[in-house]
């Protein structure tokens, strides 16, 4: 998965504007809003999964945010495809099941389709509200699958046919894009999802659909013990 993310890291953002219809960057800024970064701040906040950083520069961009920003992934091409964005963000080469930093030490914390990577969804959570402080939010962005017809067989035809070839032919990789639609069927619904963050020591847990359903923001709180 590492070399995966390595190889396409040179063509990650041209095919998520792509795929997206740019609509990616409005959804970091919704995810950011939903943070919660202005009670805090001045504190230090991580971008889990960070890949190119944009997440992280959504983030510093924010008039009155005055903090520091951990973007952690475990593809270093990726990060440093993206250092160029902000200035305010600190790149970190880790894996996400067992993060680098001391207990409760963010206020918050950002992951942008990194979920469904995870060889190990629970650990991971786990191990993100393991660094987080009590009453930290976490927000993750990920796919899901519209739950209403047409617009559901529209989206499952675009995703597991159109989209591999677009991917194969942006990226000339043969199969980084044929992976996306088999994690996104893998991944626990919306609902679900919700279920096993709270199981991971979040509560508050709440979820908003995007275009229809195909993209989900999960927002959870970081206050009771995992």
């Amino acid at each position: 998965m590492r070399d995966l993310f390595s190889a396409i890291a040179p063509t990650y953002d041209r095919l998520n504007r792509i795929m997206s219809l740019r609509l990616d960057l409005r959804w970091r800024r919704i995810a950011v809003d939903r943070l919660g970064w202005q009670r805090a701040p001045e504190g230090t906040y991580l971008d889990l999964c960070a890949g190119t950083l944009d997440f992280a520069a959504a983030l510093a961009a924010r008039p009155g945010f005055r903090g520091r920003i951990v973007a952690a992934d475990f593809a270093q091409p990726m990060l440093e495809h993206g250092r160029h964005k902000t200035g305010r963000a600190a790149p970190v080469t880790s894996d996400a099941l067992q993060l680098p930093f001391r207990t409760g030490v963010f206020d918050g914390a950002m992951m942008g389709w990194g979920a469904r990577n995870l060889p190990d969804l629970d650990a991971g959570l786990a191990e993100a509200a393991r660094v987080l402080a009590q009453g930290a939010r976490l927000v993750i962005l990920e796919m899901a699958t519209p739950p209403r017809q047409p617009l559901r067989a529209m989206y499952l035809t675009y995703f597991e046919r159109v989209l591999p070839v677009l991917g194969r032919l942006i990226s000339k990789h043969t199969s980084a894009y044929t992976w996306l639609p088999a994690s996104a069927r893998a991944f626990p619904s919306p609902e679900s999802f919700a279920q096993r963050l709270r199981q991971a020591g979040f509560d508050a847990v709440s979820f908003s659909r995007f275009m229809g359903g195909v993209v989900t923001l999960h927002v959870a709180t970081r206050t009771a013990a995992p």
